[in-house]
């Protein structure tokens, strides 16, 4: 064979087993993807936690105790003041409220299209809040029933005005539920104009929604994809159909809870999912047991993917510390 032909053979040679290694490597590293556990991806997301809502057990949650601003998820904080407010000191949700014009004050954006003087039910208030993630509602609620509680709750520091009140009681109900590296400084989460930042952490909004989630009444604000309210203007009735700011919802068992965003938070996202129950039989005895998870994400860049992701690796993760007993380490639990 000519010298030529030999180098041009050894070269189509060389080509061949070049492109067999590289469609083997690359076969081999989708391999290699595929097993990987789900969720893996989300490893993107700077702060989360995988909680087991019945116990507390932390399934899985890195820099968790990291502090940072959280956005709106402070509107959960604000409901179970409420709610709170409501069912212990017989606080009448029918009850109207005023829309002050302090309301508008750096809140953003007015979607319902609320004016000072506008009045409407403190429970689709918290509809307003909670479904649509409202500012001007968030702080009508905590100007209100911090109405209701002066005469009541002393002053914090000296600020006597309702909404100070109102987030006293914020910070209350936070260090009652252990919430140790938590500051809220106003009812909705807003931190552009805030004189103090405010801030919590991934683990302290788990300990949150494992309270908030027990109370049927904020189940079930939380868990609407939609909803109709309705508030007077000189004498007028205005309607307005408020729609859910979390995609995930009513998807892969997600039942609640809220998003959240600032430009100091990014992206946040708190999820409620619930699997049918675990029935257990032991000779006559039948054991119940709910399968219910809480994923906190905290400065995300794509929440609602790192969440589905996130719900999936808690489950497999579930699936794993179940068919282990359901041991329970207390240093690993809220």
């Amino acid at each position: 064979m000519p010298v030529a032909n030999q180098a041009a053979t050894i070269k189509v040679l060389r080509f061949y087993v070049a492109v067999t290694i590289s469609r083997r490597f690359f076969i081999a590293l989708f391999s290699l993807a595929l097993s990987l556990p789900a969720g893996w991806a989300a490893q993107a997301a700077p702060a989360y936690a995988i909680v087991d809502s019945q116990t507390g057990f932390v399934l899985d949650q890195q820099e968790a105790k990291q502090k940072r601003q959280i956005g709106s998820l402070t509107k959960v904080a604000t409901a179970m003041v409420v709610l709170d407010w409501a069912e212990k000191r017989s606080g009448d949700l029918n009850q109207l409220a005023t829309i002050p014009p302090e309301a508008f004050a750096g809140t953003g954006e007015n979607l319902i299209g609320f004016q000072p003087g506008d009045t409407i039910t403190l429970r689709d208030l918290l509809y307003a809040a909670l479904v649509q993630s409202d500012n001007i509602a968030a702080f009508t609620l905590a100007n209100r029933v911090g109405e209701a509680l002066q005469s009541i709750v002393p002053a914090s520091s000296g600020n006597a005005t309702p909404i100070g009140i109102f987030v006293s009681q914020m910070n209350v109900l936070a260090k009652t539920l252990r919430m140790d590296r938590t500051r809220l400084v106003n009812p909705h989460g807003l931190d552009d104009n805030a004189r103090s930042l405010p801030y919590s952490t991934a683990s302290d909004l788990a300990r949150l929604t494992r309270y908030a989630v027990n109370k049927a009444g904020f189940r079930f604000y939380v868990s609407q994809k939609e909803r109709q309210i309705s508030f007077n203007r000189a004498g007028k009735k205005h309607g307005y159909m408020l729609r859910n700011t979390n995609e995930l919802l009513g998807t892969n068992g997600v039942d609640g809870v809220k998003t959240g965003r600032t430009a100091r938070a990014g992206d946040c996202l708190i999820l409620s999912a619930n699997r049918e129950s675990q029935i257990i039989k032991e000779g006559p005895k039948t054991a119940v047991i709910p399968r219910h998870l809480i994923i906190v994400i905290l400065g995300s860049a794509n929440r609602f993917n790192e969440g589905s992701q996130l719900l999936a690796r808690g489950w497999q993760l579930y699936d794993q510390w179940a068919a282990g007993g359901r041991l329970v380490d207390p240093n690993k639990t809220l």
